[in-house]
C-alpha cells in the first residue's frame, strides 16, 4: 500500500505546475511529455531493487536501482515523440515491470520500529529536489528535467528503510506498489502534456487529478482482488 500510493506524483506533479507558472504553459507541457516517458526509467529502477535485493543489502540495491534509472533516462533523452506514444511506451514499460518483478516473498527478518528523524527526513528531501529541479529546468531543458523529475524519491525511501527493518521481501512489495500505482502517474501526465497548451493551467492540472485518482481507485480494486484470489 505504501508503494501503491507513492505512485501519485507529489514531488513530479507541483514541478510540472511550477514550470507552468515560471516558464510557460509550452515548456510545462515539453516537460510533462518528459516526466511521462520517465516513467519508464521508474519501471527500470523498480526492477533492478528488487532482483538486487534478493542477493544483496539496501546500499547495493539503492546504486544499481539508481543506475539502472540514469542509464534509462540517458536512452530516454533521445527519444522525443507525442505525448500519446510516451504514455503507450509508459504504460508497456510497466507491464513489462509487473511481469518480470520477483515472485513470492523473500525471507523477512524481524520487524524494527523506524528512527525519529524518518518523515522529518522524506519532507526536506522532497522539498529540496522539487525547488533545485525547479530552479535547473532552464538550463537543462524541458524534456531532460522531466525525466529527471520522477526519480522515486519517497519510494526509495520506503523501499530502503523496508528492507533495512523487515527484509528485502518488504522492499519488494513496495515496488510492486510502486508499479502499480504508476499507470495512475502515467495518466496524470499525459493529460498534462496534452491539455496544458490548449486548455490552460487550471483545466489541465483539474483533468489530471481526476484521471490519476479513478486509475489509483481502479487499480486499488484490482491489487485487493488479486490477492484474495491468491
Amino acid at each position: 500500500m505504501g508503494g501503491w500510493l507513492v505512485g501519485i506524483p507529489f514531488t513530479s506533479g507541483p514541478i510540472a505546475l511550477f514550470l507552468a507558472l515560471d516558464s510557460g504553459r509550452e515548456f510545462a507541457a515539453q516537460a510533462a511529455n518528459g516526466i511521462l516517458a520517465g516513467t519508464v526509467s521508474q519501471a527500470a529502477f523498480a526492477v533492478a531493487y528488487a532482483w538486487i535485493a534478493l542477493r544483496a543489502g539496501w546500499p547495493v540495491s539503492l546504486v544499481a536501482a539508481t543506475a539502472a534509472f540514469l542509464g534509462v533516462t540517458f536512452v530516454m533523452d533521445f527519444i522525443r515523440v507525442d505525448p500519446w506514444l510516451t504514455f503507450a511506451m509508459a504504460i508497456g514499460s510497466l507491464a513489462v515491470a509487473l511481469a518480470v518483478m520477483p515472485r513470492g516473498r523473500a525471507p523477512i527478518a524481524g520487524s524494527r520500529q523506524a528512527p525519529a528523524w524518518d518523515i522529518p527526513a522524506r519532507m526536506v528531501v522532497a522539498t529540496a529536489f522539487v525547488i533545485a529541479l525547479t530552479a535547473a529546468a532552464p538550463g537543462l531543458g524541458a524534456h531532460l528535467a522531466g525525466l529527471l523529475a520522477p526519480f522515486p524519491l519517497y519510494a526509495t525511501v520506503l523501499s530502503v528503510f523496508a528492507q533495512r527493518l523487515t527484509g528485502a521481501g518488504s522492499a519488494i512489495a513496495v515496488l510492486r506498489g510502486l508499479l502499480t500505482g504508476l499507470f495512475a502517474f502515467a495518466l496524470f501526465f499525459v493529460a498534462v502534456a496534452v491539455l496544458l497548451v490548449p486548455a490552460g493551467i487550471a483545466i489541465a492540472f483539474a483533468a489530471a487529478l481526476v484521471l490519476a485518482l479513478a486509475a489509483q481507485g481502479a487499480s486499488l480494486a484490482l491489487s485487493r482482488r488479486s490477492r484474495l484470489a491468491a
